[in-house]
């Protein structure tokens, strides 16, 4: 019988990732990656040395979490739309690597515990509050899965915007180009604070990032005149 997207999570929350899948896809992706995509990380300084964080950073390519998780020495679980999982093979790798699914455009308790799960015992997450990939043009809008993870958990968020990563791959061509990650000052949240304003806070911290690394920013918009 199949695993199903249950089995995902079980493996997730109870197995954790598969350290010789993790570090050898790692070590292949990081040798190869940073002198072919010239990976700059700015404000590395900012993350937490220790202790569980949530990355929110917004998502232009299934490279993204790779080189996200490059950002610390640990382990980092990623939150991955579950039409990820519906190869096996593919699934079972991804799964290995620390990918767990999302249902999106609804609220995902299964996503939440398992995320809280992998948080509580010191783990790191990356969510992307968009939902899926956006490229290319101005940032989407964020989803409030990153700000109830927030609330809930009170672990510090690090907004992350990463560019360079949509310019990577043209098909199945992959050419080099640099891809820019820039972190921000984590962020705290009180458990009685609004998910709504703490999801509109975290995309703020990321937007800006995002124009801080040169990234295309939707146009204001332009009232017509009253008649």
């Amino acid at each position: 019988m199949a695993p199903g997207l249950t089995d995902y999570h079980a493996r997730a929350r109870d197995r954790g990732v598969s350290r010789f899948v993790y570090w050898t896809t790692r070590a292949i992706l990081q040798a190869g990656g940073q002198p072919y995509f010239r990976l700059k990380r700015i404000g590395r300084e900012l993350v937490p040395k220790s202790g569980p964080v949530i990355f929110a950073s917004n998502h232009r390519s299934f490279l993204d979490p790779f080189a996200i998780a490059t950002l610390v020495r640990s382990p980092v679980y990623f939150v991955a739309k579950k039409e990820l999982f519906r190869k096996r093979l593919q699934a079972w790798w991804l799964n290995a690597l620390g990918a767990f699914p999302v249902r999106r455009g609804m609220s995902d308790v299964d996503m939440i515990e398992t995320a809280t799960a992998i948080l509580a015992r010191g783990e790191s997450v990356v969510i992307f509050p968009e939902g899926t990939r956006v490229r290319p043009g101005p940032l989407g809008k964020p989803r409030r899965g990153v700000g109830r993870l927030a609330v809930e958990t009170g672990v510090p968020v690090v907004p992350v915007a990463i560019i360079g990563t949509e310019n990577i791959r043209t098909g199945w061509r992959i050419r080099p180009h640099q891809v820019r990650i820039l972190c921000g000052a984590p962020l705290r949240f009180d458990p009685t604070a609004n998910v709504r304003e703490v999801t509109e806070l975290i995309w703020r911290r990321v937007s800006e990032q995002w124009e801080a690394l040169g990234g295309p920013v939707a146009e204001a918009e332009v009232l017509e005149p009253a008649p």
